[in-house]
């Protein structure tokens, strides 16, 4: 056992986190299935189904053709049969291929039946950039998804909630779009030993303090708590709050932060315009306006195609040094 471990919780990566959620899952319900491409044998493009095949068989784990529209279409199918699919889409930029089953079927046919079917299908894809794969495979769609009733949308930002999030995202019977950042596979933190299901629609603080409140999403997380650290040493004690479900959105302790503080920054890796960033500013002005000693302030990646040189691709999403010259800003 490590040294930063205890008899309760485990040292793991996100990515192991993600695949003891499914071997738990498939394990616990044998109407869960697993279907994409190179799910099987290879154990998925990231790894995160190794495992599974040898375990489950050709019955429950199926490695599908090149086809993100037929994949889906196949899940809706078997989620009216009484089955709960696991899809994995290799890149959450292929979900555009599957856009016309995701938004017209799945999300529209528990309601269209009047609640006589319901669609427990989980999408698990890949999202952000940094990680050198250019335009076509390095975008952060959320808040797209987001934009259609019907769908639930999840963001995990660390391996404890990856793997809670997940079980909980696999029990429910609506479609839940569940977006990994690729950049965070590696990433390690303390996992529970026994079993735990973090339910969906919940924040989560991961910092607190009275200065000023930072939301971030995802793998915005992560500099965030940088950015946090370093402002704690000029006296600046700020909240982090990470909102984990988009859709349904928590915003009660976001509202309630914003009051407590006056300052608020929001931080997402997807582009800036139209996207995340300008929905949960919008509810915090509606909830806590009267309490703002300025606007919300916002950080986003650039509304800009993903470039493939490094040079250029590190200046389109945020950095821990923004976040931290926003909130200087703020409390000047």
């Amino acid at each position: 056992m490590s040294t930063h471990e205890t008899a309760n919780e485990r040292i793991i990566t996100i990515r192991e986190a993600l695949n003891e959620a499914l071997h738990e899952e498939m394990e616990r319900d044998e109407n869960t299935i697993l279907i994409g491409e190179d799910v099987g044998l290879p154990g998925g493009i990231f790894k995160i189904t190794e495992g599974l095949y040898k375990k489950f068989g050709t019955k429950r784990v199926y490695d599908s053709p090149i086809a993100e529209a037929g994949i889906v279409g196949l899940a809706v199918g078997a989620a009216m049969t009484g089955l709960r699919p696991i899809v994995e889409i290799m890149f959450n930029d292929f979900c555009t291929l599957a856009a016309d089953q995701i938004v017209n079927q799945a999300a529209k046919m528990r309601y269209m039946t009047g609640g006589q079917t319901t669609m427990p299908i989980v999408v698990r894809t890949a999202m952000g950039s940094g990680r050198r794969t250019a335009a076509q495979h390095s975008q952060s769609l959320q808040a797209w998804f987001c934009h259609i009733p019907g769908l639930k949308v999840v963001l995990p930002s660390t391996p404890e909630d990856a793997k809670g999030l997940l079980k909980a995202a696999i029990r429910d019977d609506n479609m839940v779009i569940f977006m990994e950042d690729k950049m965070t596979y590696n990433l390690k933190g303390p996992v529970p030993s026994g079993e735990y299901v973090i339910p969906l629609g919940k924040a989560r603080t991961h910092r607190q303090g009275d200065d000023a409140t930072i939301i971030c999403t995802s793998s915005m997380l992560h500099p965030t708590l940088e950015a946090a650290d370093i402002l704690a040493g000029e006296g600046i004690m700020v909240d982090v709050i990470d909102p984990r479900t988009l859709s349904p959105l928590d915003d009660k302790p976001l509202i309630e932060s914003a009051i407590k503080t006056g300052h608020v920054l929001v931080v997402d890796v997807g582009t800036r315009s139209y996207g995340v960033t300008g929905e949960i500013a919008a509810r915090i002005m509606q909830g806590a306006f009267d309490y703002l000693d300025e606007p919300v302030r916002r950080l986003g990646s650039l509304d800009v195609p993903s470039p493939f040189a490094p040079s250029l691709e590190d200046l389109t999403f945020p950095t821990a040094e923004q976040i931290v010259q926003n909130v200087r800003e703020m409390r000047a």
